[in-house]
């Protein structure tokens, strides 16, 4: 129960990390869309994901 507990509170937390992210990116046009695949790799691996998305949406995108 406590692990289930620990991965809802992540999963939360990517959403609200990833929603911040976009309220700031807007003005540039660098918004990453919050979807299950987004939310997940964010709560799998964390913080990191989100610099390695925005320099894939740079270098390829």
């Amino acid at each position: 129960m406590k692990n289930i507990m620990l991965l809802i509170k992540k999963i939360v937390l990517s959403a609200f990390v990833l929603y911040g992210y976009n309220l700031i990116a807007v003005n540039f046009n660098m918004i990453i869309p919050i979807n299950y695949i987004t939310v997940g790799l964010m709560t799998i691996l964390g913080a990191p994901v989100l610099v390695a998305l925005v320099l894939f949406k740079i270098l390829v995108l």
